[in-house]
């Protein structure tokens, strides 16, 4: 087991230790000890030496007591407990693919700090995807992006019948993809439908069974105003709530009161004019679609198109 002695040291240290709960070379020794391989306190000395060499951030410390610790991560805590809380209210994850990704980020940090990493534990299941296939499919439709083909597959959306019973119909569709973007805690596929000379925005958890075709796309200049780079930022800042529509410029009178929605939502460098103690006015480009209407509505009489 001496070839795996640097390995475990690193395991340990990483699992077992940080600042307030450092390990004494003995300590180390004994753990060592429980994965099959022996070692001496002194040589511990040495081979920490060797893993500072090659980059590990290991201190000794004095206080709580004496031992050493991992100090550095490739990821610090905050930044784990960020990354779980995305997973955890990402509704495009499942929930058995959420509990397995908080498991890998928890992995990252010692036991002492995952245990205040609490996040992972309260999982609302019911707006959590039931579509286990998301991450393959994911996979799928960015090696098509990759190499300009097409993809099929089918697209399931729930229908009302007459007699009030909710459905779940599916249709197969072959789409040219452009990309993938994360948009209002869902995750979307952005691409032309054959059938017509638009683009669409499709949810990814509602497609399965994803194909990729021997055919080359459609390219997007001749479905968007982009020609030589898809523009996914540009392009989402237009849409509301992802849906599809004709880009106008509009122009909005609102109240001083909405400037931080307004900037949140268009950002700092939209076009304001005719300021005064009430109200003020910017001009923007956007998608004119329900779900532009919708925002407008959501602030009743502070603003007027």
């Amino acid at each position: 087991g001496q070839k795996l002695k640097l390995l475990y040291i690193v395991k340990i240290l990483t699992q077992l230790t940080d600042e307030e709960h450092p390990m004494s070379a003995t300590e180390i020794c004994e753990h060592l000890a429980e994965c099959g391989v022996t070692a001496e306190r002194k040589s511990i000395y040495n081979d920490i030496e060797c893993l500072v060499s090659f980059g590990y951030d290991i201190i000794f410390t004095r206080t709580p007591k004496n031992g050493y610790f991992l100090a550095s991560r490739e990821f610090e805590l905050p930044e784990i407990f960020l990354l779980c809380d995305a997973v955890r209210t990402a509704k495009f994850i499942s929930e058995k693919k959420t509990r397995e990704l908080t498991a890998k980020l928890d992995g990252l940090i010692s036991k002492y700090q995952s245990k205040r990493n609490i996040h992972g534990i309260y999982i609302d299941s019911s707006n959590k995807t039931h579509n286990e296939e998301l991450f393959y499919n994911i996979d799928s439709i960015n090696t098509a992006i990759t190499e300009g083909k097409k993809i099929k597959f089918t697209y399931s959306k729930r229908v009302l019948q007459e007699g009030k019973n909710i459905i779940t119909e599916s249709k197969t569709r072959i789409v040219s993809p452009y990309a993938m973007t994360w948009q209002f805690d869902y995750y979307y596929l952005i691409g032309n439908y054959e059938k017509y000379d638009n683009l669409m925005n499709l949810r990814i958890d509602r497609i399965h069974s994803v194909e990729i075709l021997d055919e080359p796309i459609r390219h997007f200049s001749e479905v968007s105003d982009y020609s030589d780079t898809f523009d996914v930022a540009d392009y989402t800042k237009k849409l509301f709530g992802m849906f599809g529509g004709n880009t106008q410029e509009i122009k909005l009178r609102c109240s001083n009161k909405l400037l931080e929605q307004v900037t949140d939502r268009f950002g700092e460098n939209i076009f304001i004019t005719n300021v005064n103690e009430k109200t003020f006015d910017f001009t923007a480009k956007a998608a004119v679609s329900e779900g532009l209407v919708t925002w407008i509505m959501n602030y009743g009489d502070n603003i007027k198109v």
